[in-house]
């Protein structure tokens, strides 16, 4: 028959493709192939967007599915970390200082939009060095447009960081030919200008690459 018999098939898909599903959750759906739903759907403008459920429609099956196996994998990562000593805690701090801090010599420095992860950057870093609280620092990077002072004061509460120890923020301007997405809260750097310190850090990223750090 083809899929030109399947007219019925073809009218959901091309209904569907219009609300923004993809060829696989159509196909999905449907329980026809993917390159038929592509054949039925060419035509069909598409503009790929996020998709919640409405009050009287459940989510489709593979999507709950995904959000039932990221729950429960969310779970077991929590029971599998558990709370961490000092030495796991000194560990995980140089591992993510290994693969976003600053390696220029003279400052201890990091940057990224997560608050989970400047909150461990922190914690690491008032737990395992000797800071002075008063030579700590912190900048801002803001599209333009967005909330400075809201932006500051959170990422001062978190770090405990006073808002008279940050540097001019950095307002960007948003160019739409290479991103849409913008942080609303933006993306702090903590910096901390010791050059012991930095090499003191650098010296525990050295130990923990080196292969006698590795299980035999």
């Amino acid at each position: 028959m083809g899929y030109r018999g399947k007219v019925v098939e073809q009218e959901r898909a091309r209904v569907l493709r219009a609300q923004a599903w993809t060829l696989q959750e159509i196909a999905d759906e449907l329980g026809v192939a993917k390159a038929s739903v592509s054949v039925w759907v060419r035509d069909v403008e598409f503009v790929p967007r996020p998709r919640q459920p409405g009050p009287h429609r459940r989510p489709h099956p593979w999507v709950a599915r995904k959000e039932a196996e990221i729950a429960e994998l969310h779970e077991e990562g929590r029971r599998r970390i558990g709370r961490m000593t000092d030495q796991e805690l000194l560990v995980a701090g140089t591992a993510l200082y290994a693969g976003e801090g600053s390696k220029t010599d003279g400052v201890v420095k990091f940057a990224n939009s997560d608050p989970r992860m400047i909150e461990l950057f922190c914690v690491w870093l008032r737990r395992f060095f000797e800071i002075d609280e008063t030579r700590l620092r912190a900048r801002l990077y803001l599209h333009v447009g967005l909330d400075l002072e809201a932006a500051t004061s959170f990422w001062s509460d978190l770090t405990g960081i006073p808002e008279l120890q940050f540097h001019q923020p950095y307002r960007a301007v948003a160019d739409a030919s290479i991103r849409r997405t913008k942080h609303p809260l933006g993306c702090p750097s903590v910096s901390y200008g010791c050059s012991r310190t930095h090499r003191e850090v650098m010296g525990l990223v050295g130990a923990l690459l080196s292969s006698e750090a590795l299980p035999g």
